[in-house]
């Protein structure tokens, strides 16, 4: 028996990165995955690597900063599921440079993933978990929610407003028995980019174990906020 046996989980950005370290720890206890990202063939290569370990892996194409694409993919889960019980908000991005140099096109790119693209899913579950009586949602944020790094000011901000945004999400939902947490990873080793330190830096599946602590908490119970970071990593102290 895995602890995810028949729970419904959408994970966004889930084709490669973080959002396939969640969904292969999920797969592995039985959830059934819905996975969502704009590159289809990330997408369908990492459906089927999770078949591989029994897991049922659905794939819809979905860019979060489109508002009908994001109500499609809540839509078409509940068809064909008929429930959702987690919804991982992970799809992000990263692009910066001096705050005086700083493109107005830039700022918005990294607004409309990481911040509009949370809340447009964030609302379309709501609605579902409303219905339902109960549900998680757990947010990918970062340590730069706590601590900016140079050149940085719009993905740093919207690292700070996951907070904000989680925290209400976690009022609002409570007396609907729906959870929001936010988990915040510090240096991660990527498919597309290399560590700044190897040695201090993540796995994809080491920030997968703190998703999936988060995952399976008892109903009554919410993993508020959590930080996972490499011990050597220069985070307590930096500036």
């Amino acid at each position: 028996m895995g602890q995810l046996d028949g729970r419904v989980c959408i994970i966004t950005g889930g084709g490669r990165g973080i959002g396939k370290g969640i969904a292969r720890a999920f797969a592995k206890e039985g959830a059934t995955l819905v996975l969502a990202a704009r590159q289809l063939d990330h997408l369908n290569a990492t459906a089927e690597e999770m078949r591989g370990h029994g897991a049922p892996a659905h794939v819809i194409q979905t860019d979060v900063t489109s508002e009908e694409q994001v109500i499609n993919l809540f839509q078409r889960t509940l068809a064909d599921h008929g429930e959702l019980d987690i919804l991982v908000n992970n799809s992000g991005v990263f692009d910066g440079g001096p705050v005086d140099e700083l493109s107005l096109e830039t700022w918005t790119k990294v607004i409309n993933v990481n911040l509009t693209g949370v809340f447009l899913c964030t609302r379309e579950a709501m609605k579902i978990m409303k219905a339902q009586g109960g549900g998680r949602i757990i947010n990918i944020g970062s340590i730069s929610s706590n601590m900016p790094r140079m050149n940085s000011a719009a993905y740093t901000a919207t690292k700070h407003a996951i907070i904000g945004l989680t925290k209400s999400t976690a009022l609002e939902g409570r007396e609907y028995g729906i959870s929001a947490g936010a988990l915040h990873p510090g240096s991660v080793t990527l498919e597309w980019r290399a560590p700044e330190n190897p040695d201090a830096t993540l796995s994809t599946d080491d920030i997968a174990v703190a998703a999936l602590a988060m995952a399976v908490m008892p109903p009554y119970a919410n993993m508020l906020d959590a930080t996972v970071l490499p011990i050597r990593q220069p985070f307590l102290g930096r500036g």
